[in-house]
């Protein structure tokens, strides 16, 4: 990104391989005069970061919307709570999984491009946002590694998070949850624009082609080399942050905190616009 848009969009760099913060105003980002600039910057640094820009749920989606097209929740709203209270979230309990690492829509043939999340009420403690670069970690691989891993195929599942946050589920939950379906992605995106990026994560079952063993252990060491602290960038939220990333380029994860807590995040989705290739 050149030194005239970071200035252009009042950007600064969190670190070498993800993350910037930009300081344009509320009125600037709505006017979308800055989105195609916006889009541009989300792709090379994976997160951009507005700080307390306190955003209502009607500018949210507002601001989303110069974005590109906005992608409904499974209710048809426009937006999402994420917390774990289930008073204010019927459907908190399947938040569980954002606890580990992953992308959303492996499910989908074309997931999310970004998701937008507004901070609005925070738990005393834990409850970081997580992200990491999977483009840089792709890049900042061997070529050995790199032309062993290009072909690989891995079959991704919702089921298979389940296993992260309740090793004991009961056969009506294993059921339900493989009721969603399963499917095979590429290890590594191809996209579009010619830039590259590992396809891993929570739901990763196994590598086609390898034993349990092998496959296993493939994906724990993927998993760790894209989740090192060069890779990753964990916000630590202010009430009225805003934070976009793009799904296509990182994974994201929440830390632990007490589901207790009132913790309340809002949740707006941009529309996919690429298959898994």
């Amino acid at each position: 990104m050149s030194a005239v848009i970071q200035e252009k969009l009042k950007s600064s760099e969190i670190s070498p391989f993800i993350g910037s913060q930009v300081h344009l105003s509320k009125d600037e980002l709505l006017s979308g005069e800055h989105a195609s600039d916006l889009r541009d910057l989300l792709e090379q640094r994976g997160v951009l970061v507005f700080p307390k820009i306190n955003f209502t749920d009607e500018e949210q989606i507002q601001f989303t919307e110069t974005l590109g097209n906005l992608a409904p929740e499974m209710a048809g709203e426009p937006t999402y709570k994420v917390t774990l209270d289930t008073k204010a979230n019927s459907r908190a309990d399947y938040l569980k999984g954002s606890m580990y690492w992953h992308l959303d829509g492996t499910m989908n043939e074309v997931p999310i491009l970004a998701s937008i999340l507004s901070g609005k009420v925070l738990a005393p403690t834990g409850g970081n946002t997580e992200f990491c670069n999977t483009y840089a970690a792709w890049e900042q691989l061997s070529d050995e590694d790199k032309e062993q891993f290009e072909t690989m195929k891995v079959m991704h599942s919702a089921w298979t998070s389940l296993f992260y946050y309740d090793p004991e589920p009961s056969l009506a939950k294993t059921k339900e949850m493989m009721s969603i379906g399963e499917r095979v992605l590429p290890l590594v995106w191809k996209h579009r624009s010619g830039r590259k990026s590992l396809v891993i994560g929570c739901t990763a079952h196994h590598v086609e082609g390898l034993s349990a063993r092998d496959s296993t252990q493939l994906l724990v060491r993927l998993r760790e080399w894209a989740t090192q602290p060069q890779f990753v960038y964990s916000h630590k939220w202010s009430v009225g942050d805003c934070v976009i990333w793009d799904n296509t380029g990182t994974m994201h994860r929440a830390t632990p905190y007490d589901p207790n807590s009132g913790r309340l995040m809002i949740r707006t989705k941009l529309q996919g616009e690429e298959p898994f290739a």
